[in-house]
């Protein structure tokens, strides 16, 4: 096996594809790349058994079939340290492979590409088409809300949805709970939801941009992939069974407050910095045309912020988290915000003023 191939047209996939590499594995293959050479084309393989991501680029020169695995990180730094424009020349001599650049010469240590563990094959269930910028906007909307190394391992990931003419994602950790709808006319989908393990959603969000090229989406029965020009993303889903969300979605708020995003991030900011840096509470007041931000701390610290609203309607006290709360706001792409409420011992649910495709919901705390 060998190839010549330039720096940049083999470190672009290089890169790609070691984000899937786990280093610290217990089985050292999983710290390895694998390279295959067949018919023309290089492909680059790295998983960790959880996510598997390929990409590939078209050889020019001379190249001899074959397959092999290395060692991702070492391959990748020996890359990015080579000057830019220089050829590359990979080959193998015995049990190691030589890479030649310019007047230097490296040997990296190899596993067999037999032991490569390769996600065996399976059948999408479920395809359909979105662009990149349609799922990136699915992804970001929702994943600040996934729970960390929750015993409710259902909970660690990203439910996908799909329904007649909605693809939905949500995301909950059992305090807050965001979900975004896209609508999708191209066809009618099957009834069909599946948990995204928190590695597979941060994957994917990393290697798709905000353009308009297409993304084929396959969900099956255990794996969920993504076709790009770029690359094959595999992931496993979560075995589990996601919460009813629909329950807790607040249908009879009566308090409705129309607010600027920016103003509102801005003044939940600052009364950040003096709250309890465990709890993270603040309390909000509100009254006619008017919302009170206070936080305190256990220095006996006090911040307090007022901003003008629009809303008309009964005085009310609750108090949140207000990280949750700057969380939404940075993930709402409208410049003014709408939160309704009921009453103190109620969620609030957040949604951009003119826009209800993300909906936010945020569990009130006691101060």
């Amino acid at each position: 096996m060998k190839f010549t191939i330039s720096r940049e047209k083999f470190l672009q996939p290089l890169q790609l594809v070691s984000g899937a590499v786990e280093r610290r594995h217990t089985l050292p293959i999983l710290s390895n790349v694998l390279i295959k050479v067949s018919e023309g084309t290089l492909s680059l393989t790295g998983t960790d058994l959880e996510v598997e991501l390929i990409a590939s680029t078209q050889l020019d020169g001379d190249f001899a079939e074959g397959e092999i695995t290395v060692p991702a990180k070492k391959l990748v730094d020996i890359c990015k340290g080579i000057s830019e424009g220089t050829a590359i020349n990979f080959s193998l001599d015995g049990n190691k492979a030589l890479i030649r650049a310019g007047r230097g010469r490296y040997s990296l240590s190899t596993l067999s590409a037999n032991e490569y563990p390769n996600l065996e094959d399976w059948e999408g269930e479920v395809e359909f088409e979105v662009s990149c910028s349609d799922m990136k906007r699915l992804i970001e909307s929702t994943h600040f809300s996934m729970a960390q190394q929750d015993v409710r391992y259902y909970l660690n990931g990203m439910s996908l949805e799909t329904e007649e003419n909605i693809v939905r994602t949500v995301a909950t950790d059992g305090h807050r709970l965001a979900l975004c709808r896209l609508p999708y006319n191209d066809a009618s989908l099957p009834a069909r939801q599946v948990i995204i393990p928190r590695k597979g959603v941060l994957e994917i969000s990393r290697l798709i941009g905000e353009d308009e090229a297409l993304l084929k989406i396959q969900i099956g029965a255990n794996h969920l992939r993504l076709y790009s020009n770029e690359f094959i993303f595999t992931s496993k889903l979560v075995d589990g069974r996601f919460p009813d969300y629909r329950r807790v979605l607040p249908r009879d708020g009566d308090k409705i407050i129309i607010a600027n995003k920016a103003v509102l991030k801005e003044a939940f900011s600052r009364a950040a910095i003096l709250s309890n840096e465990k709890f993270r509470g603040v309390r909000l007041n509100l009254s006619s045309g008017e919302l009170k931000i206070t936080a305190n701390n256990p220095e006996q610290e006090e911040a307090e912020e007022i901003v003008d609203i629009q809303y008309e309607g009964d005085d009310l006290e609750i108090g949140f988290n207000v990280a949750y709360l700057i969380d939404v706001l940075n993930a709402l792409a409208r410049e003014e915000v709408k939160i309704t409420l009921s009453d103190s011992n109620s969620s609030a649910l957040i949604e951009d003023a003119q826009d209800d495709a993300a909906v936010y919901v945020i569990m009130p705390m006691r101060l």
